[in-house]
């Protein structure tokens, strides 16, 4: 399993040095108002200070500041932490650096918001991230994740699971090649679900739709190139928060087709009781 989470740490690497701008709608704060729905509102981010797992070229960072965040701690596992750095210089005042996983988030950050926004499901083992986070909030922070779906996703994951097993082994040259080819097809499916109820038709109309498409290529890559991907039950989705320890879980069926989950972090710590009962007995 170490060597799966680092191969799928190298792939990003990979896919965001060659990838490196977030333009149009991909980059924007509406595309945060999406991906949050019903259960945060942009206005619960201004002022506030967040971390961001999983930062890559920096698009999440971009879009909490530009919703309001007073300060974001950003952390990126790979390579692309040069392209996180650069595509943020001009807001570098308001931004913390961390070159290491989610796991590596200090426990005393005291942030109002924790977001992993595309990268638990590329995590073989995500509890570690999802207590290192429960950690680094304040008490009454919250923490919102997004995954990809199992449900919704039924007759893609019938096409894209074999295919997968061929494309995480490709050069990327290769696969950015086969990546141009689908984007064709893709293109013509979106036009389609503008007249047709076909699988996915929210998430190509009020999504796809609206990248470019050099975006929209890119998209396709990032679904076939990482080495380890996981698409979430909705049971799944929620005991990845309930378990650490989270209060007030809630979830959001995105599009039909991917996971918005957040939690609370008590104001009220549980697991303080269980440290002072563990200090008393060792005569601290």
């Amino acid at each position: 399993m170490a060597d799966l989470k680092t191969q799928t740490i190298r792939d990003f690497g990979r896919q965001w040095t060659a990838f490196q701008d977030n333009p149009g709608y991909y980059g924007s704060a509406d595309l945060l108002a999406d991906l949050f729905g019903p259960l945060l509102s942009l206005d619960e981010v201004k002022g506030r200070r967040a971390a961001d797992i999983g930062s890559g070229t920096g698009r999440i960072v971009n879009m909490l500041l530009d919703a309001g965040a007073a300060h974001v701690h950003a952390v990126e596992p790979s390579t692309a932490i040069t392209v996180l750095k650069e595509n943020t210089a001009e807001r570098r005042d308001r931004i913390t650096y961390g070159s290491g996983s989610g796991e590596t988030l200090p426990p005393d950050l005291g942030v109002d918001l924790v977001v992993a926004i595309g990268v638990l499901h590329h995590i073989p083992d995500p509890e570690p991230v999802v207590r290192a986070a429960y950690h680094a909030l304040r008490p009454g922070g919250r923490m919102l994740v997004w995954l990809y779906g199992r449900e919704g996703n039924e007759t893609y994951l019938r096409l894209v699971e074999p295919l997968r097993a061929v494309t995480t082994r490709l050069p990327h040259l290769a696969l950015v090649g086969l990546s141009q080819i689908i984007a064709l097809f893709l293109d013509g499916y979106i036009v389609a679900c503008a007249v047709l109820p076909l699988p996915m038709r929210s998430y190509m109309r009020e999504v796809l739709a609206k990248f470019p498409r050099r975006v929209r290529r890119l998209t396709i890559y990032d679904q076939l190139s990482p080495a380890y991907a996981k698409y979430y039950t909705r049971h799944e989705a929620e005991a990845l928060l309930s378990g650490p320890g989270f209060t007030d879980v809630q979830l959001y069926h995105r599009h039909g087709y991917s996971w918005t989950v957040t939690g609370r972090r008590p104001e009220t710590d549980p697991f303080l009781p269980h440290l002072y009962a563990a200090l008393a007995q060792s005569g601290r």
